[in-house]
């Protein structure tokens, strides 16, 4: 499957939150995040993710390891995404050590998420607020088939416009490397 996603920054946090929690109560989560490379950064070249991301929130803490491949769409970023729940995080780092990858970057992500229908598809709107990069971005995803990206990103931008977020506000813009550039 394919991560069809946007992201956007945002103007307005407060709006734009309350326009959200008239489609969905908020589950407020913080992410610590650790992203893995190989010693001479060739997936992160490729545009591809390794992350070990540990997410503490008011029902518990839970652990997942996300590998993403390279973008399908250039505009969007969007990526094939495989993710699955690591029942013990040490041993999930030791393993990707132990495969040779090392930690690209390390850094915490406070988000407001918000699962919603819109356009007949499952959807995920999260407010993104890093304490290292400065603003508020707004991240709208769903999961879909590579032969229906196109048609998820166009209502993906709907939901965005409907929130109040206008193209020109559209980033591609990583976190990783907003928090590399930070930390240099």
């Amino acid at each position: 499957m394919i991560e069809a996603e946007l992201k956007a920054r945002v103007h307005s946090p407060a709006v734009v939150e309350r326009q959200l929690g008239k489609l969905a109560t908020a589950r407020i989560e913080v992410y610590q995040d650790t992203y893995y490379d190989r010693p001479d950064g060739s997936l992160d070249k490729a545009g591809e993710e390794l992350r070990v991301r540990t997410v503490h929130g008011t029902d518990g803490t839970r652990t997942v390891l996300t590998y993403k491949g390279a973008a399908v769409d250039e505009d969007s970023g969007s990526k094939p995404e495989h993710e699955t729940r690591v029942d013990n995080p040490e041993a999930a780092h030791a393993i990707l050590r132990g495969l040779g990858h090392v930690p690209f970057i390390t850094f915490e992500k406070h988000c407001r998420n918000y699962d919603f229908e819109a356009h007949s598809r499952k959807m995920l709107a999260t407010l993104v607020r890093v304490p290292e990069i400065d603003g508020t971005f707004i991240e709208v995803e769903t999961l879909v088939p590579e032969a229906d990206v196109m048609a998820a990103l166009d209502n993906i931008r709907t939901v965005l416009a409907d929130l109040g977020i206008a193209p020109e506000d559209l980033t591609r813009e990583t976190y990783t490397g907003a928090v590399a550039a930070r930390r240099r």
